[in-house]
């Protein structure tokens, strides 16, 4: 089912994790800021949403880090229902992707609950004191990835929050699909 994330909630602190990467290293919040901010994107392997973006993805995370702004993925669908996103596989992604921001397992989806995670992917950007000001699409590319000229709105967005610290006002939320939630 595709969903929309939410309206960006201005000023929301980050919430601190401590999860294992792909790279082998417990990961926790402050390991992953960047000078400027901090984009910590809820991703997995399988959404289509997310596959369609993925070459973009890390261009402009690539692009965000010589700006300050370092990136992180967190995995949190259950990967009983889906295997295609168990850990293995998300190290397989990283490596074939070339990665250059760490690829986190949040196997008890309590990170993706403490941030209001609701797709794959959701995007929330940070600026350096870790208040949200960002929450809205990579671009406009839905299952399918978009023309190669469109304006990159997750991008300028978060070269806007390492120049200033805010984020612009108008936001276009991300879509994909919603995150596997383990059966209650």
């Amino acid at each position: 089912m595709a969903l929309e994330t939410p309206v960006c909630e201005f000023g929301l602190p980050a919430v601190d994790f401590s999860l294992p990467g792909t790279d082998g290293k417990i990961w926790t919040l402050d390991e992953c800021r960047g000078e400027n901010g901090l984009l910590v994107m809820f991703i997995c392997n399988h959404c289509p949403y997310v596959q369609a973006i993925m070459d973009r993805l890390v261009r402009d995370t690539n692009a965000l880090k010589e700006l300050g702004v370092n990136s992180v993925a967190i995995m949190s669908n259950d990967v009983n229902d889906y295997p295609e996103d168990a850990f293995d596989n998300m190290k397989r992604v990283a490596e074939q992707q070339q990665f250059s921001f760490p690829y986190l397992y949040d196997e008890t989806q309590q990170v993706a609950q403490a941030y209001g995670a609701v797709c794959t992917p959701d995007f929330f950007g940070y600026n350096g004191d870790l208040q949200l000001q960002y929450r809205g699409r990579l671009d406009a590319s839905k299952k399918q990835a978009a023309a190669s000229d469109v304006r990159r709105d997750l991008f300028e967005a978060m070269k806007q929050v390492a120049e200033t610290g805010h984020g612009p006002e108008n936001q276009i939320p991300s879509m994909g699909c919603s995150i596997k939630w383990r059966a209650a």
